[in-house]
């Protein structure tokens, strides 16, 4: 009999490669959430369960008198909805993945290369302090209960629907337009890419894995590029000549409040990841999608998806100015 597993969430970037892996692996998958995605729908093979992770009675009806070996959550992004989901599953569940981000990291890292044992402290961005509060609450709940919990790190993991820059079409739009393009910085902050699949791959072997139980893994792949580099690398996709203009992240920050937070909390500082604590139980991995290709299937995706093709204006015109000055 196949063992179970259940993702909170399983339409994302990351979650929906995640739920293909596991059907190929065997595994029964089931995904909760509001079944609304055109953008990744679930394999047919998949048990839907349907309620709006946010409704905390339609939750908790979906989830009443189930079992599963494992849970993935993907959808916690605060202590509030990590405690609701970890209440209703106590007692019913053999492992549960909650996944964190990278960024949780410190900022500025002290030293590199980054390994799970790098301090947690990110005083620029909130994602990230909710995503610290939440890990220690499970690091608590393990050692004081025994809650077989599992913590993964993404750092930045993209597919062919999602672009790897702050402000995504928008940025292409200039890049195909051959207006300028802000690159944080002086572009040579080093920065790794990871394509959804190769997240996949490396997630897979933990699930299910009592070894993992109390850990803490991040997953990346290991090619590491400049962002001058990985922006021409998408003109290259894109078969355009960039222009690329410099400005400190600072300036940035202050220009384009909106981005402001994941720039000077994250992609500002310079990071390249140690994988081999996943790849002690991952064995064997191997980065299939080098950023050239990863970049080339993007562009191709959303010049054939005219609806993804969406420039935010009020940003556009934040980087003229910032292009102009």
């Amino acid at each position: 009999m196949s063992r179970s597993i259940l993702y909170l969430g399983g339409s994302g970037a990351i979650s929906a490669a995640c739920v293909h892996q596991s059907l190929a692996a065997g595994w029964s998958v089931s995904l909760l959430n509001r079944g609304r995605s055109r953008l990744r729908p679930p394999p047919a093979a998949v048990e839907a369960i349907r309620a709006d992770l946010a409704d905390n009675a339609a939750v908790a009806a979906a989830l009443a008198g189930r079992q599963f070996d494992v849970v993935a959550d993907f959808m916690s992004f605060d202590q509030r909805r990590l405690t609701r989901n970890v209440d209703l599953l106590r007692g019913r569940v053999g492992q549960y993945i909650f996944i964190s981000s990278a960024s949780a990291y410190q900022k500025p890292v002290a030293a590199l290369p980054i390994t799970e044992s790098t301090p947690l402290r990110n005083s620029y961005w909130q994602y990230a302090r909710d995503k610290i509060a939440c890990e220690d609450r499970l690091t608590a709940w393990y050692r004081d209960q025994g809650f077989p919990m599992t913590i993964v790190r993404p750092s930045h993991t993209y597919d062919e629907a999602t672009i790897p820059l702050e402000g995504g079409w928008t940025v292409l739009a200039r890049l195909r337009a051959e207006r300028p393009v802000v690159v944080h910085g002086d572009g040579t902050s080093l920065w790794v890419l990871t394509h959804a699949t190769d997240f996949a791959s490396q997630f897979q072997p933990l699930v299910g894995r009592p070894q993992a139980i109390g850990q803490a893994y991040h997953i990346t792949g290991d090619e590491v590029l400049t962002w001058d580099a990985i922006v021409t690398t998408l003109a290259a996709a894109l078969q355009v000549e960039p222009t690329l203009v410099h400005v400190a992240s600072q300036t940035i920050a202050r220009v384009c409040p909106q981005i402001g937070p994941s720039l000077l909390g994250d992609k500002s500082h310079s990071v390249v990841f140690d994988n081999s604590k996943v790849r002690s139980l991952a064995g064997g991995f191997v980065q299939r999608v080098p950023f050239a290709d990863g970049a080339r299937r993007l562009v191709d995706w959303h010049l054939a998806h005219p609806e993804a093709q969406l420039v935010d204006a009020e940003l556009d015109a934040a980087f003229d100015r910032l292009a102009a000055a």
